[in-house]
C-alpha cells in the first residue's frame, strides 16, 4: 500500500492530443512526514502515521506535540494513519511525495462529503413526490405513509426519510490519475473526488 494526504484545490480539465476533454480534480497533495510507524510485533497490526501541513505549537494538544518532539519534527496539522504501508517509507522523518505515484496508477479517494444539512426526502432519496391532483397540492415533496399498519405497529427501522444529508467520510474507489507534478506537489485525478474545496483527502494506490 501507498498513500498521501492532500488538500482538494477544485476541478478542472485535461486536453488530449485528439482533442478530448478529460474532467480532473486538482489535489495538493504532500510533501508528507511519517510520524509514527506501528509494527505487528508491538501494536497488532503495521502501519505508518502521515503528518500533513504545518501547525501552530499553541494550537496541539499534549499527546500530539510529545508524538512530533519525539520523532524530532515539528507540529503538523494533519495526522492520518494508513495500514499496510510500503516497507521503504517505514523509517519515521521520512517524506513521502507525489512522486510515490506514476500517471495511471488507479486510486481510491477518502475525504468528508459536503455537508448539506437537514433535507427532505426529495432531496435526500431522489423520492419524486406525490400527485398535486385530486385535492393534494401541498404534498409535492411529502415522504408520504411511513407506517405498518396493527402488525407491526411501529415505524420499521431503515426506513428513508428526511434527515441529515453529506457530511460524512466517505471513500471513491477505481479513480484515476491522470497527471503529476513533483515540483508544485499536486496531483490530476480524473474525476470528482469527496468533499469541497480545500478539504483534507487520503489517496491511496488500489490494485486493479
Amino acid at each position: 500500500m501507498i498513500g498521501i494526504i492532500g488538500k482538494k484545490i477544485g476541478m478542472s480539465q485535461i486536453f488530449k492530443e485528439n482533442g478530448e476533454i478529460i474532467p480532473v480534480t486538482v489535489i495538493a497533495a504532500g510533501p508528507c512526514k511519517v510520524v509514527q510507524v506501528k509494527t505487528q510485533e508491538n501494536d497488532g497490526y503495521t502501519s505508518i502515521q502521515l503528518g500533513f501541513e504545518e501547525g501552530k505549537e499553541r494550537l496541539m494538544n499534549k499527546p500530539d506535540l510529545g508524538r512530533f518532539k519525539k520523532a524530532n519534527l515539528s507540529p503538523l496539522k494533519h495526522l492520518i494513519e494508513i495500514r499496510d504501508f510500503d516497507t521503504k517509507f517505514c523509517q519515521v522523518g521520512e517524506t513521502v511525495t507525489v512522486s510515490v505515484f506514476n500517471p495511471g496508477d488507479s486510486i481510491k479517494v477518502t475525504g468528508t462529503s459536503k455537508g448539506k444539512g437537514f433535507q427532505g426526502v426529495v432531496r435526500r432519496h431522489n423520492f419524486k413526490g406525490g400527485p398535486k391532483t385530486h385535492g393534494q397540492s401541498d404534498r409535492l415533496r411529502a415522504p408520504g405513509s411511513i407506517g405498518a399498519s396493527a402488525y407491526p405497529s411501529h415505524v420499521i427501522k431503515g426506513v428513508r426519510m428526511a434527515g441529515r444529508l453529506g457530511g460524512k467520510r466517505c471513500t471513491v474507489n477505481n479513480l484515476t490519475i491522470v497527471k503529476i507534478d513533483p515540483e508544485n506537489n499536486l496531483l490530476y485525478i480524473k474525476g470528482a473526488v469527496p468533499g469541497s474545496k480545500n478539504g483534507v483527502v487520503t489517496i491511496r494506490r488500489q490494485e486493479r
